[in-house]
């Protein structure tokens, strides 16, 4: 396909609401976890980005409730949702890869099944933005691809085209450690989507240093 930022942005206008319902029953508790140790580890108020926030779900309501989180989403009809589910937070309708902050904006970055949007040849690019965005000891956590797909393509999912890419496990640790990111976990998580497993590789990691 020509553009695949389009095609997605797209189909998430299309479908914002019904994706909300779905997400809401979908992978729901690897989600929360993982928003929890985010909220153990880090002091009330601190600043969190979230890429892909979606419509300001429930994950990015307890981020939001912990935390002074700005949110980021390609879909625009997605941001005029977050804006009103949760409207205690910042909310940007932007392309994650193309989006500036200045440097050492957040203490973490968080991005829940949305980095599996972008081809997977401007991944490595978008890791070193974030550790960029990152200060000292910022902590990133990401549900990223867990097998190597460089354009895999649906043309029906949930009544939508859809793109998704990314790479193996190995491909991904080593491109998160060019980045500049420590790696403290990455668990291969599995959930049943739609009647069928579905595994992605969750990371935790963090940046140590202000290089």
């Amino acid at each position: 396909m020509d553009d695949p930022r389009q095609l997605i942005a797209d189909s998430y206008d299309r479908i914002a609401e019904r994706h909300a319902e779905w997400a809401a029953t979908v992978r729901t508790e690897e989600r929360a976890r993982y928003a929890a140790r985010l909220i153990e580890k880090l002091p009330a108020g601190s600043n969190v980005l979230e890429l892909g926030c979606g419509t300001g779900g429930e994950t990015t309501q307890m981020l939001a409730t912990h935390f002074l989180l700005t949110g980021v989403d390609i879909s625009a009809r997605s941001i005029v949702l977050a804006q009103q589910n949760v409207p205690g937070a910042r909310f940007l309708a932007a392309d994650m890869t193309q989006i500036e902050f200045a440097p050492q904006s957040f203490d973490a970055i968080v991005a829940f099944y949305s980095i599996i949007h972008v081809p997977r040849g401007e991944q490595s690019a978008l890791f070193a933005r974030i550790v960029e965005w990152l200060r000292p000891g910022g902590l990133f956590l990401a549900a990223l691809s867990s097998s190597g797909a460089e354009a895999a393509y649906d043309p029906d999912w949930l009544g939508v085209p859809m793109f998704w890419s990314g790479f193996d496990r190995a491909t991904t640790r080593r491109l998160l450690e060019a980045a500049g990111l420590t790696i403290n976990s990455g668990a291969i998580e599995t959930a049943d989507e739609n009647g069928k497993p579905i595994s992605f590789m969750w990371v935790e990691a963090c940046r140590l240093t202000s290089e």
